[in-house]
């Protein structure tokens, strides 16, 4: 999370950036639990305390329709109000690819990850990321 954009976000609006998550495509040949990768994802950066996340669309229209409910059945010295929600900076985009190599009985498989961080308000893209995992699976061959 150290990276130049941060820094100069922080230094121009002298706070941290909020970020939503859009879409993360699994362009995989295999089935990875995206909504998994994301949470882990929004965690470390969270925890840094460097970056802010913003709910989610899903988690948005959940929260709103309690805050609806809230204006008629909850006391009034209790309701949230409508309209405080914090709007996001930066969308982060992003792929998760894999690449199958396989020789002499050894398969490699290689899991690329690829982010973008994008200005909400400019559409500048302000950060790329790039993350290789390699796994390697040797087969044991029968002899007859």
């Amino acid at each position: 999370v150290s990276r130049p954009w941060l820094e100069n976000f922080s230094n121009q609006h002298n706070r941290v950036p909020t970020v939503i998550v859009g879409t993360i495509l699994n362009k995989s040949h295999e089935h990875i639990d995206v909504g998994t990768f994301v949470t882990d994802l929004e965690r470390e950066m969270t925890n840094s305390q460097r970056v802010l996340f913003v709910a989610s669309q899903r988690d948005r229209d959940e929260i709103r329709q309690e805050r609806q409910e809230q204006a008629v059945h909850a006391r009034e010295d209790t309701q949230k109000r409508p309209g405080q929600e914090l709007g996001a900076d930066f969308m982060m985009k992003g792929t998760i690819s894999t690449i199958v190599d396989e020789s002499d009985g050894v398969k490699g498989i290689y899991y690329q990850v690829d982010l973008d961080l994008i200005n909400v308000e400019t559409n500048v893209k302000s950060w790329y990321g790039q993350k290789k995992i390699k796994k390697v699976v040797e087969r044991k061959r029968l002899l007859f």
